[in-house]
């Protein structure tokens, strides 16, 4: 597909136009955060989301107890849509649980986790194995698709994660065998490997997962080379306009996994070809946008864990069928890591109090347009 001078020169606007507003990721989060909260429902007072989460900033870590709840696609991004920087993506493929983490005796909501299937290519992982996946061997990807699962969203409500160190908690969740037997009941497994990010790496040098050891340890950095994507209202008109200039055919098939990411792709693809030979200033001008916008993504530091077992990379590796238990297997129970977590909360909402910075305000993006994206 070649567009006409007109027609590539209003495409490559849209980017030019969008992306040269941010200097960092947290400038591009906050507004499409800011965009799709503005599209939010306004809620009556004490009928709304927020009124579900954590407030209860005078209980010690060592009286609170945790429940962990599956719900609905709907429930989770209703509430999840409030708390989160990032943009919240609600049809995900592949595999999929959504979980919302509350706390027994008020009830409350203290964070959110999504599983889902991990990414093919992660150099880190690579690393770890000693090579890249052989996605041309049948063995190797089932074995990968049976044993690997992915953290998308570890996110505790706020200042319940500031205040008690609620990130570690959901972290150390996804780390237990709680999750590994939801997940080995649920595909069928036996799951070994558990992958998350954390969602900044340059920007930040340290993150919620750091300091946890043994149940999740930094296995190196992702490869960052992607531009982010263009908010909703410049998407969904832009993918319109090109659908009619493509005789009606959308430029990826509807049920394409990271559909938007691969149209947005196309798009580029299509723009950068109808602009090189016709007009080579506005084709650079276009190139040193999206090279510009990968600096607003990062390399992201990368974490594991093997749910106790000593021999994970053999077993990835199809060198043995059999998963060895660690002597220190049973710490990974969902009692060994609350009670790892109760330690350093207690720790750290003592020192919190006797310096008097406990937090009380709760932060949610329906109420609070200036909350600390970066922290």
């Amino acid at each position: 597909m070649i567009l006409n001078r007109t027609d590539a020169l209003y495409a490559a606007n849209v980017f030019v136009d969008y992306f040269s507003t941010f200097g960092r990721i947290d400038d591009y989060l906050r507004k499409v955060k800011l965009e799709r909260i503005s599209k939010f429902p306004v809620s009556f007072p004490g009928m709304g989301p927020e009124d579900d989460m954590f407030n209860t900033f005078d209980m010690h870590p060592n009286d609170m107890e945790f429940v962990v709840s599956e719900v609905t696609t709907e429930i989770f991004v209703n509430y999840l849509e409030i708390v989160t920087s990032h943009a919240v993506e609600v049809s995900v493929p592949g595999k999929s649980i959504k979980w919302v983490i509350y706390e027994k005796n008020s009830k409350q909501i203290v964070g959110f986790i999504r599983l889902g299937s991990p990414t093919i290519n992660s150099k880190p992982r690579n690393m770890f194995l000693g090579h890249p996946l052989n996605t041309l061997d049948k063995a190797t990807m089932k074995r990968f698709n049976d044993s690997t699962i992915m953290g998308f969203i570890i996110v505790p409500t706020q200042p319940f994660g500031f205040n008690y160190l609620g990130g570690k908690l959901l972290a150390a969740i996804c780390c237990s065998h709680l999750t590994k037997d939801t997940l080995d009941k649920k595909y069928g497994g036996p799951f070994c490997m558990f992958e998350t990010t954390s969602l900044y790496g340059s920007t930040k040098s340290s993150s919620q997962y750091d300091g946890m050891k043994p149940f999740l340890r930094y296995k190196g950095n992702t490869v960052s080379d992607f531009a982010p994507l263009i908010n909703d209202d410049n998407y969904r008109r832009l993918n319109d306009w090109f659908k009619d200039r493509n005789g009606g055919e959308m430029l990826v098939a509807a049920d394409a996994s990271s559909r938007k990411l691969k149209t947005q792709t196309k798009m580029v693809s299509i723009i950068k070809k109808s602009l090189k030979d016709t007009e080579p200033e506005e084709y650079l001008k276009f190139i040193q946008t999206f090279k510009d916008a990968k600096s607003l993504t990062e390399k992201k530091r990368a974490y594991m864990s093997d749910f106790g077992f000593e021999n994970v990379k053999e077993y990835m590796n199809l060198e043995t069928d059999t998963l060895i238990k660690k002597e220190n297997y049973d710490r990974y129970s969902f009692d060994g890591v609350v009670e790892w977590w109760k330690n350093k909360a207690s720790k750290r909402y003592e020192s919190l109090k006797a310096d008097g910075r406990i937090r009380t305000e709760l932060e949610t993006w329906n109420k609070n347009a200036d909350i600390d994206i970066i922290r």
